[in-house]
């Protein structure tokens, strides 16, 4: 049986070209890739038909992924990290 504080996400290092990373909480995760799918004008995979909203398929991202490519150069890469108290 696996251990329950391995999905505990804390904060997540988040990767941009061109840009410093940044630690983000989960929810700061969550808002950036909403924003990110807004201004996105290409085709999705199929997998994101089935949601409704743009924060179900954030959400969906988040939870499945840990790479957005927008456009060629343009990327956003996400990884769960645990920060010491």
């Amino acid at each position: 049986m696996s251990d329950s504080l391995m999905y505990r996400d804390d904060a997540y290092v988040v990767l941009e070209p061109n840009q410093a990373e940044q630690f983000l909480s989960p929810t700061e995760l969550l808002t950036k890739l909403q924003a990110v799918l807004a201004g996105y004008n290409g085709q999705l995979s199929p997998d994101f038909q089935r949601f409704d909203s743009i924060e179900a398929k954030a959400r969906y991202l988040m939870e499945t992924a840990c790479e957005f490519n927008a456009e060629p150069g343009k990327y956003l890469q996400w990884y769960v990290v645990r920060l010491e108290k």
